[in-house]
């Protein structure tokens, strides 16, 4: 069978390539099953090594933190294809997945949902910042600040600032409220109380079992780096230099998806560590796409490659972006912006 496939820039196109893509929803509810199952056991094989580590004082053990923290983030970004519906495409089988997932992440399923449902509504739409995303301000914006409001927005996109503190704020403070959604009925205070008290629940029973102090010494350091890793990657998705903002009637919610998501280019394992993730700008255009399929949409629509892809070394370019300049149409940096 021949198909003509659109141009993924072309404007008029856009609306196909939404229709290309649904023939990729489809789960295997089995391989869902066998990537829940494996990330699980391997999460806790590893925070039982590091806990073997501390409590035999084998220090050079605790190295067992840094690949626990990388399936603690990849079961995120199971609970993230829950939220979606994606990941069984079973809706009670998603959401109690999602929600079981959500005391481990420190993430209440429910209020993260609605928030993210909000984030790939709006993405890249300068009229309808704020809710579920990274704060950025446009050039005109920043120059209109007084000095201490300048001096605040350069606090929060320093790196110590958005990675360092960033995940403490984010899930141990933020996100034991419903901010920003703590008027929108009571779905949010639900979800949020519950996972709190699970959480509560989750603790005590293991500060029971192992004591406080390794207890500490092996989680805390667990969800941090987890937490530094799931901010980056959120970070280089959007805060690329070219990605994509518009407002009012320019702003198109394809377009914005298609061209304000990066191609995050990362090496196999780091691929299947957080869930091809990466792919985001696919991810963005069609969300009900199974993380573990979107390989698939590369390995057909190879020109998809070729979107908004920014290498390991580029990424670690980004960090300095932290303005967008709408006369020419990219992410700056402060001392472009002083320039």
């Amino acid at each position: 069978m021949n198909i003509t496939f659109p141009h993924p820039a072309a404007a008029s196109d856009l609306r196909r390539w939404s229709k290309l893509l649904a023939g990729y929803r489809t789960p295997d509810r089995k391989r869902s099953a066998f990537e829940l199952g494996i990330t699980m056991a391997a999460f806790g094989l590893l925070w039982t090594l590091t806990y073997l580590s501390v409590r035999y004082e084998f220090w050079l053990g605790m190295v067992f933190v840094f690949p626990a923290a990388g399936f603690l983030l990849r079961l995120f970004m199971i609970q993230h294809d829950c939220g979606h519906g994606s990941f069984f495409a079973h809706r009670h089988l998603d959401d109690w997945t999602g929600r079981i997932i959500g005391v481990l992440t420190l993430t209440p399923y429910g209020y993260w949902r609605r928030a993210h449902a909000t984030h790939h509504a709006t993405a890249g739409n300068l009229d309808e910042r704020g809710l579920g995303d990274i704060t950025t301000l446009t050039l005109s914006e920043y120059r209109s600040l007084s000095p201490w409001g300048r001096l605040g927005y350069r606090l929060y996109r320093h790196p110590l600032v958005m990675f360092a503190i960033g995940p403490i704020w984010v899930f141990g403070l933020k996100q034991r409220l419903p901010v920003g959604l703590m008027n929108d009925g009571r779905g949010p205070w639900i979800s949020t109380m519950a996972t709190n008290l699970a959480i509560a629940l989750l603790v005590a029973v293991l500060v029971w079992l192992v004591g406080l102090v390794p207890f500490l010494l092996v989680h805390l350091p667990i969800v941090f780096f987890a937490g530094v890793a799931g901010i980056w990657l959120f970070y280089v998705q959007h805060q690329f230099e070219d990605t994509h903002w518009s407002g009012g009637q320019d702003w198109d919610f394809r377009h914005a998806a298609l061209h304000g998501s990066s191609y995050y280019d990362l090496p196999p394992v780091l691929n299947w560590l957080t869930g091809n993730i990466g792919i985001h700008h696919v991810h963005h255009l069609s969300s009900k796409i199974p993380c573990y399929r979107l390989p698939e949409v590369l390995r057909d629509f190879p020109e998809l490659k070729e979107i908004g892809r920014i290498t390991v070394r580029d990424s670690l370019r980004c960090v300095k972006l932290a303005l967008w300049d709408e006369e020419r149409n990219q992410m700056i940096s402060f001392r472009e912006a002083h320039a």
